[in-house]
């Protein structure tokens, strides 16, 4: 079976090695259990899952997922069922058990970073909103998430051989400790809605893929967008995606801020590994070039 070079790095870790060995089998059930047919080789964009493109028995085109088992994406099948087909893909089908999810395909699938960056920032200001429903149980609560992140920011940082100041993960800690109780009303939020993960569709003009949720305030909905690579990565464009959003969006520009601060912090490290590009989102964002 194919691996996309975006999921090498699961051979890394031993859990990794231990979903990969399982892969080619959950793949064989799934098609099975569903009556789907293959259609073509797993989507190279996928970096938490095995996403392969699918036939329903009627011939719909369809996706069927095998998630990683992260606690990231635990609850994605909820969230696209809260969502029920609005601004997101449709979830289809969901095997708990085997982590598995068959959902919408978005045809023709164009992400939304090959638009324009003004025109990429109009659909997240008519997205975001529609995705912005009304959130509690089963999602993870954002101030649990933070909790989570002010235990593990200094200790992926120390692990990682302090790869850059401490006074940034300082930062962070501080604002979490400020932001996390002071939220407002409690909504659906995706930590991983970048351009990317926004694709172009028949049904709609843009639906949402790949959510990992949680139930948070609305000022953590741009974040991804805001911290992303694929609409410019330098300090201007960063720091103009912060205030057009925060401003079209009615949004509380610091918060949305010291949100997407604590937010590159807490995925600036991941499996040992460093993210650069998540750090100079840090420092752009604190006034530093």
């Amino acid at each position: 079976m194919e691996i996309p070079e975006s999921l090498r790095w699961t051979e890394r870790i031993p859990a990794g090695r231990a979903w990969r060995a399982v892969l080619p089998d959950r793949l064989a059930e799934c098609v099975a259990r569903w009556e789907l047919r293959v259609v073509g080789p797993p989507f190279g964009y996928a970096f938490a899952s095995l996403a392969v493109p699918v036939e329903l028995p009627d011939g719909t085109p369809a996706v069927l997922k095998l998630q990683y088992p992260d606690d990231d994406s635990r609850d994605e099948a909820a969230a696209l069922a809260h969502w029920a087909g609005r601004g997101a893909i449709r979830l289809l089908a969901h095997d708990p058990e085997r982590r598995a999810l068959l959902v919408e395909r978005c045809l023709p699938g164009t992400p939304l970073y090959e638009l324009a960056p003004a025109a990429a920032l109009d659909a997240v200001v008519a997205l975001l909103p529609r995705l912005a429903v009304p959130a509690g149980p089963p999602f993870t609560p954002l101030a649990e998430e933070a909790a989570r992140w002010a235990e593990r920011i200094p200790a992926d940082w120390a692990e990682a051989n302090r790869p850059y100041e401490r006074r940034l993960v300082d930062t962070a800690l501080g604002l979490l400790a400020d932001l996390a109780p002071s939220q407002g009303e409690q909504v659906l939020v995706n930590q991983d809605l970048h351009a990317g993960n926004v694709l172009r569709a028949a049904r709609e003009p843009w639906l949402a893929i790949d959510p990992k949720p949680l139930a948070g305030e609305r000022e953590f909905g741009p974040v991804p967008i805001v911290r992303g690579m694929e609409l410019g990565h330098s300090p201007a464009a960063v720091r103009h995606r912060l205030d057009l959003l925060s401003a079209e969006l009615g949004l509380d520009r610091e918060r949305v801020r010291g949100w997407t601060i604590v937010h590159c912090t807490a995925w600036s490290i991941g499996a040992g590994q460093v993210f650069p590009n998540q750090v100079e989102v840090v420092r752009w964002l604190l006034g530093e070039e």
